[in-house]
């Protein structure tokens, strides 16, 4: 039979004899730690003295504080609400007293006499329970200690990718209010991020042939939630100083679980540097390709 060592269980009986009689059964079949109380009182303060006790034997006929009174009060204490009770009683043997038992939350509810190996056993059955109980925790707290690793460190990738990336990445709400940016969208735009973040997409942004800023928002979502993508277009960033910055742009819709628009993404590729080929007088005229559509002047 498991000794059981490092369990420590508390017997509580306000005769002495009662007290020796059950420390030298249980010492004689476990290596668990005994304490003794003879009161209902004392076992209260020995629980403060020793908060890591994994179970009470309780007796139910004491003066003062009897084994109901000690219970409810163990119960009523987040210390040591959680340590199961097992009443040993040779005087209160009664339905009646069983129900009150359990109902102060009394794990198991014995009556004397009893046989010696079965109140062993049933001492083991706890034990096994809360060592069970503890190796599931500790399951589960590696589990969770390794997934909160593992979505730290996805957190921490993809942050990487948002700040190192070369083009710009401003987050919009549905209204064109910027909510995010990268610091790649503060060096093209000489903002800060706490400055430009609540200003409007309209004050930074300025679409080829659009001559009123902002007023392409509505045609933006609409478009946006019919397709979820919009493709890339040629347009300009107004930056802080007044410069218009060439840009490839592209946006892209993010809906919440109810189909409505909750951000909007937007990436710009600074196209400073770069020249449009029109090729024309292609003698097969064919679909370009992106690489085609921006060549660099060489700067």
């Amino acid at each position: 039979m498991s000794r059981y060592a490092g369990f420590k269980l508390l017997i509580v009986d306000d005769h002495a004899h009662n007290l020796f009689t059950l420390r030298t059964l249980i010492e004689a079949h476990m290596d668990v730690r005994v304490l003794e109380a003879i009161s209902g009182q004392e076992a209260v303060d020995l629980t403060h003295q020793h908060p890591d006790i994994d179970l009470i034997i309780l007796d139910v006929q004491m003066p003062e504080m009897d084994g109901f009174q000690t219970a409810s009060l163990l119960k009523l204490r987040k210390r040591t609400r959680d340590i199961p009770i097992i009443f040993l009683t040779a005087a209160f043997k009664s339905e009646e007293f069983q129900q009150r038992g359990f109902a102060v939350g009394a794990a198991d509810y014995l009556l004397k006499p009893i046989e010696d190996n079965q109140l062993i056993n049933k001492i083991s059955t706890y034990f096994r329970l809360i060592a069970k109980e503890r190796d599931l925790n500790r399951v589960l707290e590696q589990r969770v200690e390794e997934r909160t690793q593992e979505l730290a460190e996805a957190r921490q990738y993809l942050e990487n990718i948002v700040t190192y990336m070369g083009e710009a990445l401003l987050v919009l709400d549905p209204a064109g209010v910027i909510k995010l940016t990268n610091p790649a969208a503060s060096r093209m735009l000489g903002y800060s991020a706490e400055d430009l973040r609540g200003m409007s997409i309209g004050d930074v942004f300025e679409e080829e042939g659009d001559e009123q800023a902002g007023a392409f928002m509505g045609i933006w979502l609409e478009a946006l939630i019919r397709t979820g993508a919009l493709s890339k277009i040629e347009a300009r960033f107004i930056a802080r100083d007044g410069r218009r910055v060439p840009i490839l742009f592209s946006r892209t819709a993010i809906k919440n679980a109810s189909g409505d628009i909750s951000d909007i993404i937007c990436i710009a590729k600074d196209m400073t540097g770069y020249v449009r080929i029109e090729r024309d007088a292609d003698p097969e005229p064919r679909q370009r390709t992106a690489h085609e559509a921006f060549q660099g002047d060489g700067r």
